[in-house]
């Protein structure tokens, strides 16, 4: 299968590959792009849970990512795990200098257990200088409601968020609803024109280690090739479905995806 784009992802790295740069690599890889990287953090981690995280010094985010732009270059840019403000100050430095495209933000803030990764002050950062230059961001509801201030229940909830982002400067807003208990789950589309909604049953498992991360990738590598917002979207969360259907069943805590599901989903009709 030839190449068709390239990827820059700026994210943490997971030591057992079901999330942060290794799912990442996997999912651009799968879908078609040249995944290059920039590593924040490293982690020590396996299905049952995270165990240490060691950030990497900005100067050396800084330089891995004008590195690959100085050389390979890139068109999409997947973020994730800017998790204090002079590393969002370094990246927001960057990818003005650097007049990025289709950059697409998974704000990481809240843990699984519910524990704030991140703080006010960088919270505050990421939504005064990352959040305007991003195509896309990809909250889930806790994230959603770090963000807004205000408690999400319902899909009106949900809805109304969606467009609170979205008057936060955010080019597109893709809110997910994997964290609801109902049945069904809605991920809420919020462009400048109007709500997408994608609706589908929940699947029963406990294989979502990742999910997050392989979603975003998706999209950024969509949108490398010159899909559309909503079938970059569209495409992207089959991609998850099947992958989440598909998985190997590794660990015992909460597994991996099966990143490899489909090469060829992305030019399939879905």
């Amino acid at each position: 299968m030839k190449i068709k784009s390239k990827v820059l992802i700026i994210a943490g790295s997971d030591s057992s590959g079901g999330a942060g740069i290794q799912a990442d690599i996997k999912t651009v890889t799968a879908l078609g792009s040249y995944a290059a990287t920039a590593v924040t953090a490293v982690t020590a981690q396996n299905t049952q849970g995270v165990k240490k995280i060691i950030s990497i010094p900005e100067k050396i985010v800084q330089k891995q990512i004008i590195m690959i732009l100085d050389d390979i270059g890139t068109h999409a840019v997947k973020i994730v795990m800017l998790h204090n403000s002079g590393i969002i100050k370094n990246v927001y430095k960057i990818l003005k200098k650097y007049k990025l495209k289709n950059i697409v933000l998974d704000p990481v803030m809240i843990a699984k257990g519910g524990a704030k990764l991140i703080n006010n002050n960088s919270i505050k950062y990421l939504k005064k200088l990352i959040l305007p230059l991003c195509t896309l961001i990809t909250p889930n509801i806790p994230e959603a409601e770090a963000l807004t201030g205000h408690s999400i229940s319902s899909k009106e909830d949900m809805v109304k968020a969606a467009k609170k982002i979205l008057n936060m400067g955010a080019k597109n807003v893709l809110l997910k609803g994997g964290h609801s208990k109902s049945k069904m789950i809605f991920d809420i589309l919020a462009t400048k024109k109007d709500i997408k909604i994608f609706k589908k049953r929940k699947i029963n498992t406990k294989n979502t280690h990742g999910t997050g991360c392989t979603l975003s990738s998706a999209i950024a590598s969509c949108l490398s090739q010159k899909k559309n917002i909503y079938m970059s979207c569209k495409i992207s969360i089959k991609y998850v479905e099947r992958a989440i259907y598909d998985a190997p069943g590794y660990g015992k805590g909460v597994g991996p995806l099966n990143h490899l599901v489909s090469f060829n989903l992305i030019n399939k009709n879905v």
